[in-house]
């Protein structure tokens, strides 16, 4: 009788697994933009009708939802999605957003802006167009500190856990991807493009951020390729083309009161051509606020005409005379940073440039096979400076070394 009954519960068992295994997975509910009133004529405003088809989508609470933009160009005036959402989103954008042409029209810091959310996707094969031309002209920061505010691409603010994929920013008026308060983020197979001369037209730009990771992605700009603020830690970027561009920089940093650390990053397989700068941290003079950089690993980078491969500014001035110029030393203290593996050619004659301050200097620096010569033929080869820093040299090390 017991082999009977545990015969028949094996059998039960075994019909409840057959039967859940032949439940259909539950899709996401799809909603296409086209279909709720949006426009692919390049002309009609569909900010409402996006941020209506959000709505619906956010507040859906029977299973995820996903947003669909076909191929088209829909032209898109500023908008924000905001959160917190119901279910995961996938926004997926196979056409082209159009932002405005002037830049009046955007009435906002961010044209398209991600605000209090979790487990958001963005993917497709489309183009975030920001019709930078008109805009560009009017960027005159380095000279007027009254210059009007340009709208960056794309904004995430509070978003947690997760993606954007293969999406290309083209022409922003100002930066193209901001990140703030963003934690457990991935950036995968994204192109960003601008003009070297386009000002201000960082690529990827982020402060008070965690857990970041960026791979597979070309970056070619007007300023900085990425961009790391205070508060940042525990970014790991890899498989990533900077060029053109300045670089991947830390900073800059200190100017302002309050600043939060900057640690764990790990910059590795990664190629810069033709920047203004490779590796970069950049410190103000007399700093307002007294913070940590630390636990940095730089390896496997390839400089290709780089104007200087290797840069730690603790001088920073972007446009002089600054206000902080001759003011005292940078209370920035940078500590426990590798350098490993890096080679290739370097514009300028100082391909080594370690500049830290003189009340904080730098420490425990690893210079680890570093091959790095000077691409001109009349100013001989390449050279290193090194001022207040402490460190160490193992393997190959060109220009010659200039640590104590």
């Amino acid at each position: 009788m017991a082999f009977i009954a545990s015969a028949f519960k094996a059998l039960c068992l075994s019909l409840l697994f057959v039967v859940a295994a032949s439940r259909p997975t539950m899709r996401p509910k799809v909603f296409n933009v086209r279909r709720h009133g949006s426009k692919p004529d390049g002309k009609t405003d569909n900010a409402n009708a996006f941020t209506s088809v959000w709505r619906r989508a956010c507040t859906r609470i029977s299973g995820s939802s996903k947003i669909y933009v076909p191929k088209g160009t829909f032209y898109l005036g500023g908008v924000e999605f905001v959160g917190p959402c119901k279910n995961p989103i996938e926004f997926v954008i196979d056409g082209t957003l159009l932002a405005p042409a002037n830049p009046r029209d955007i009435k906002q810091d961010t044209w398209i802006n991600f605000r209090y959310i979790n487990n958001l996707s963005i993917s497709g094969s489309g183009t975030l167009d920001g019709q930078e031309k008109h805009s560009w002209p009017l960027n005159d920061c380095h000279k007027n500190t009254n210059c009007p505010k340009l709208a960056m691409t794309m904004g995430f603010a509070f978003v947690n856990n997760s993606r954007i994929k293969d999406i290309t920013s083209l022409n922003s008026k100002m930066g193209h991807f901001n990140f703030f308060s963003v934690h457990h983020f991935n950036i995968t197979g994204v192109t960003i493009t601008a003009p070297g001369d386009s000002p201000n037209t960082d690529g990827i730009k982020m402060g008070s951020c965690s857990n970041i990771h960026i791979s597979n992605t070309h970056i070619g700009t007007g300023d900085d390729c990425i961009a790391i603020l205070s508060g940042t830690t525990n970014l790991d970027i890899s498989n990533v083309e900077c060029g053109p561009g300045h670089g991947i920089s830390v900073g800059s940093l200190g100017k302002n009161k309050d600043e939060k650390d900057v640690k764990d990053l790990t910059v590795r397989d990664t190629v810069f051509n033709g920047t203004s700068d490779g590796i970069r941290i950049k410190t103000w003079e007399s700093s307002a606020s007294k913070i940590l950089v630390s636990n940095f690993v730089y390896e496997n980078i390839h400089m290709i005409d780089v104007g200087k491969p290797i840069n730690i500014d603790q001088k920073y001035c972007p446009h002089p005379p600054c206000e902080h110029e001759q003011k005292g030393e940078s209370h920035v203290q940078i500590q426990d940073i590798k350098l490993k593996n890096i080679y290739g050619t370097s514009k300028n004659k100082v391909a080594v440039n370690l500049q830290c301050s003189k009340s904080f200097p730098c420490k425990n620096v690893e210079l680890i096979d570093i091959n790095l010569k000077h691409n001109g033929v009349e100013d001989g080869p390449s050279t290193a400076v090194c001022e207040n820093i402490n460190g160490s040299i193992r393997g190959k090390m060109v220009p010659q070394h200039c640590l104590d």
